[in-house]
């Protein structure tokens, strides 16, 4: 890249911003787009690296955690105040270096640059900054920096300037980022030591962004190595089993099965038998011997999902088989031993079932080792986007159509929505969306009727055809509105009408373009159970 300040560098340096925009967008996965936005970074703005440092608050340390260079580079920290970047850090104001070679306390160890280099190139790092919406304070999350060839003042101090702008848009990005390196920390300490990249391996399908899901996932990772028995409490819908074949997939028995039970499935004299197994002629139907779930899972994980649909005889068998690790057969006398892990789930207040004598209050104490609370979906509104995304892009693959996004009114239908039926509805409302929408829009009208509202579908029986005409109108101009950052000009280009039309229809609606100015996108955020 040439680095004056030409109409095209400026252009280009606008193009960048867009595709950082675009990197930090809804559903995109923290880290691999955090990596392609250093990425993009360095392409584009001619740097020959760029990294990204956040802060450890337990190790009070900075650690260089994402890269982009074209050298091995290896692991660095710095304390604040230490070299340039810790300077930076500690001050909260940028540092241009406009010659390695000629700073002194220029830390040449982080990523081993041949001395060659120190005399070519520039170093300019800047700090990222996070600001409290309701308080207004800030705080010093991390410091973005690249290597860039040695230019004038003038010109470093333009690239400075654009780097304050990148740092202030990723800032919530890196707050994410530091959450997860205390979640990574806590996982080595039980054991765990998980990688990002096999936690997505065990978690593909689990999505979310709230910091209520992210606490669960927290709790999941704790408990996941042990044997403990966990209860998974939380509304239908709420994603228990994802969780509970999360649990699995981060045990040591990850290589042995994980046999699944609804109880409520199934009738109460039929419980005991695919619980237990039975012997041939136990019962008028058994014509051969049967293994059951824990037969079938020794050695694995059982997942009993309901477990207070449970009769209390089939309660005192189940808690024999966790006290003594030994079942019998319907129809046999012989015990059986089993190494069996017990996962259960309930959406059943088990408390009113243990006063109402429903519940054996032993096998609730045996159950209730490690219980996990998952909110639901109303509860965490930040996670219904991201989630929708997700299964916007699953039911596409599926369904072979070529949908590339969710409409802003209809995004604030999802959001408004109180779902009921938690993540199970919003999965069904996504691909019925999916299948009846014919275009590469998912819009207000593809959605379900039961979250539509007179207001919102333009539905109301005393809706007149031109309100109703108009109320279409809204949402598509919105929409190329939001898609154009609130530029009318480009608006009219895509709606292929005049700027006329467009500036006498904003008026008209009293619709306000500079709201879609700054390319704002609603928070994130991919796998919420």
């Amino acid at each position: 890249m040439d680095n004056t300040a030409t109409p095209q560098n400026i252009a280009l340096s606008m193009r960048t911003l867009k595709q950082v925009l675009a990197e930090i967008g809804p559903g995109n996965a923290l880290q691999s787009s955090m990596k392609s936005l250093l990425r993009i970074l360095a392409e584009n703005m001619g740097y020959k690296r760029a990294f990204l440092a956040i802060y450890d608050q337990e190790t009070a340390t900075l650690k260089i955690g994402l890269t982009h260079t074209q050298a091995k580079t290896s692991q660095a920290t710095y304390t604040p105040g230490q070299g340039v970047i810790g300077q930076v850090f500690e001050s909260g104001a940028s540092i241009v270096v406009p010659r390695m070679k000629d700073h002194p306390e220029f830390l040449n160890r982080a990523f081993g640059r041949p001395p060659e280099e120190l005399a070519s190139l520039a170093f300019i790092c800047v700090p990222v900054v996070n600001t409290a919406p309701d308080t207004r304070e800030t705080e010093v999350l991390g410091t973005l920096s690249v290597d860039l060839p040695a230019l004038s003042r003038e010109i470093l101090d333009t690239h400075r300037q654009f780097l304050e702008v990148v740092a202030g848009l990723i800032a919530k990005q890196v707050a994410l980022l530091q959450e997860e390196m205390a979640l990574q920390r806590q996982l080595l300490a039980h054991g765990m030591g998980l990688s990002s990249e096999e936690s997505t391996l065990h978690m593909p399908n689990i999505v979310v962004s709230s910091k209520s899901m992210r606490l669960v996932l927290q709790q999941v990772a704790q408990v996941a190595n042990s044997r403990a028995t966990v209860l998974l409490r939380g509304e239908s819908g709420t994603g228990k089993e994802l969780l509970a074949e999360a649990i699995h997939a981060a045990s040591p028995r990850a290589q042995a099965q994980l046999i699944k039970l609804n109880c409520a499935a199934l009738p109460s004299d039929l419980i005991e038998s695919e619980l237990f197994g039975h012997e041939k002629g136990a019962f008028t139907g058994a014509v051969a011997p049967k293994k059951g779930m824990f037969e079938l899972a020794n050695k694995g994980t059982l997942f009993l999902d309901e477990i207070g649909e449970l009769s209390l005889e089939a309660q005192a068998k189940v808690l024999r088989a966790i006290q003594e690790k030994e079942i019998q057969r319907l129809g046999s006398e012989q015990t059986i031993h089993v190494d069996v892990r017990l996962v259960t789930a309930t959406h059943r207040p088990l408390e009113e079932l243990l006063q109402e004598g429903r519940f054996r209050e032993d096998l609730y104490y045996r159950i209730n080792v490690f219980p996990i609370f998952i909110p639901a979906l109303r509860e965490r509104r930040e996670d219904i986007l991201p989630l929708a995304e997700h299964f916007l892009d699953l039911f596409c693959k599926e369904y072979q159509k070529t949908i590339k996004r969710i409409s802003t009114p209809a995004i604030d239908m999802l959001t408004q929505y109180h779902w009921p039926g938690n993540v199970r509805e919003l999965r069904n409302c996504m691909e019925r969306a999916t299948l009846i929408c014919d275009e590469e829009v998912i819009r207000s009208y593809h959605l379900p009727p039961s979250l539509q509202t007179s207001e919102s579908s333009a539905t109301d029986t005393d809706l007149s055809f031109g309100e109703a005409v108009a109320k279409f109108e809204q949402e598509i101009l919105v929409d190329a509105l939001k898609k154009a950052k609130g530029n009318m000009l480009q608006a009219a280009r895509d709606l292929r009408v005049s700027y006329r039309i467009v500036n006498y229809k904003v008026k008209k609606y009293r619709i306000d373009p500079r709201k879609f100015v700054t390319g704002r996108r609603r928070p994130k955020q991919a796998t919420g159970a």
